[in-house]
């Protein structure tokens, strides 16, 4: 084995047995367009991805000035906005967080550092990753439930027990945070985006021609910066894990203003299990399409570490002022509900991963599954296989585990009630999101599997809901 193989095992960071010019990081240095990602994209367009660049993140500010400084009115905010005019909307709800502040940057480093530590020391099986387009296969060490369950005890600990911080302090901050998470975040996205036509960690790699949409798309499949997984970071240690320690924040905040109330427990209860279910299947969401074909840029990026915040949590930010009684029995009703449509997200992709890990040699619902057995070609000309379930819920619709996916985010945001449509903002984009998801997925599947695709899709007609979409 060369000096350059042996540094490439020795990294875990990826795995090419046909590569013989693989540098220290196991990868080759040449850059191999991801076609597969971007087809079904305008690529190297720039109105759409310039719009979203310059506009969620003033969106993200804005809304949360609409939670925390206008208690959720919407229509006196739109008074407001109309009588003193976008400048001044700006000037107000953005001017004074755009640059962060230090007491922000005192809860987000710390964090992000934890995170990273917690990346590289906890122990984790070593997991392969799906075959990329050009080839390589990517190495993750799978200690996210770990990290997860350890990252709850430590803020616990020194929060609650210790006293070491106020996890209420972080609601009265959380402008601020938000600002500081927007700056950061735009200029990692500018690093990542050099780096991946400067020093690209990988062969999927390549630039568009256009620096708008390179930005907001990304140039690398995969980037790794000193080993650290950029995606895995962005989306599930820092957004993912984030997003229950804000919970924790709102609830503690909601305490010290009087009590904790019930929609408030039920709220995060179920957030919490969410997100626990998540890490339980972390490394199945790193075999998802979603990571499989986006590209680490503003689009991925931005999202997980901004709006995941900002957004995903917005209806448990209301419920921090806005508390509301629902009783016992309503209460109880609520978290059953949202249990048994995690459970349910949860199976249909625990079904998945098991018909594809036992090559199908397993049952789904009892019975042997009924599978397909494709082929497609990665964009270097090699032939791959994949398998196609059509039994167990994904012979229900081709994505109907996104219908309990919202549906228990409709259940953790109806404790907020009916006083305002501002939590509800997440269950609608939520719904806006999976369909879109759904149909590029189709999309993009069509393009890999072919034929193959078109066998399942007359076995499985239906896209999410059956007999209607």
């Amino acid at each position: 084995m060369s000096t350059k193989r042996r540094a490439a095992a020795a990294s875990g960071a990826w795995h090419r047995p046909e590569d013989s010019t693989a540098t220290a990081n196991g990868i080759k240095t040449g850059k191999v367009e991801d076609k597969q990602a971007v087809s079904y994209t305008v690529t190297g367009s720039t109105f759409v991805p310039a719009f979203l660049v310059f506009v969620c993140p003033v969106f993200a500010m804005v809304f949360i000035r609409i939670i925390v400084e206008f208690d959720g009115d919407l229509l006196e905010f739109a008074r407001v906005a109309a009588r003193d005019g976008p400048l001044q909307i700006l000037k107000t709800s953005v001017f004074p967080y755009v640059f962060g502040s230090r007491r922000a940057c005192e809860f987000i480093l710390p964090f992000a550092a934890f995170q990273l530590l917690l990346m590289r020391l906890v122990p984790g099986k070593t997991t392969r990753g799906p075959v990329t387009p050009a080839g390589n296969i990517p190495i993750y060490k799978a200690n996210g439930l770990l990290s997860y369950f350890i990252t709850l005890a430590v803020f616990c600990l020194c929060g609650f027990v210790f006293k070491i911080f106020n996890p209420a302090e972080v609601y009265d901050h959380y402008q601020e945070i938000i600002g500081t998470l927007n700056l950061f975040s735009l200029v990692f996205c500018l690093v990542i985006s050099l780096k991946g036509k400067l020093l690209p960690s990988s062969t999927d790699s390549g630039a568009s021609g256009n620096p708008i949409f390179d930005y907001y798309w990304g140039t690398e499949l995969y980037p790794r910066i000193l080993g650290w997984d950029v995606k895995m970071f962005t989306n599930c240690r820092f957004g993912m894990m984030s997003w229950g320690l804000f919970l924790l924040c709102y609830a503690a905040k909601q305490y010290q203003l009087g009590s904790l109330s019930d929609s408030m427990v039920v709220s995060v209860v179920l957030q919490l299990i969410y997100i626990t279910k998540f890490f339980q299947w972390e490394m199945g969401y790193m075999k998802s399409l979603d990571i499989m074909h986006d590209r680490a840029g503003f689009m991925l990026c931005w999202g997980c570490m901004v709006w995941v915040p900002s957004v995903y949590t917005s209806h448990t930010l209301y419920l921090t002022t806005h508390p509301n009684d629902l009783g016992l029995p309503v209460s109880v009703a609520i978290i059953a509900l949202g249990i048994f449509c995690i459970f349910f997200n949860y199976d249909a992709d625990r079904q998945r991963e098991q018909v594809r890990n036992t090559d199908g040699n397993c049952t789904v619902w009892g019975r042997k599954p009924e599978i397909i057995r494709a082929t497609f070609h990665t964009s270097e000309g090699q032939e791959r296989k994949s398998i196609l379930l059509m039994s167990g819920w994904w012979g229900v619709s081709r994505h109907f585990h996104y219908v309990p996916e919202i549906t228990a985010a409709f259940l953790w945001t109806i404790p907020a009630l009916f006083s305002s449509p501002i939590p509800y903002f997440y269950v609608t984009f939520l719904v806006i999101l999976l369909t879109h998801r759904a149909i590029r997925d189709d999309v993009r599947c069509a393009e890999k599997y072919g034929e193959f695709w078109n066998e399942y899709c007359k076995k499985v007609p239906y896209k999410i809901i059956p007999f209607i979409f």
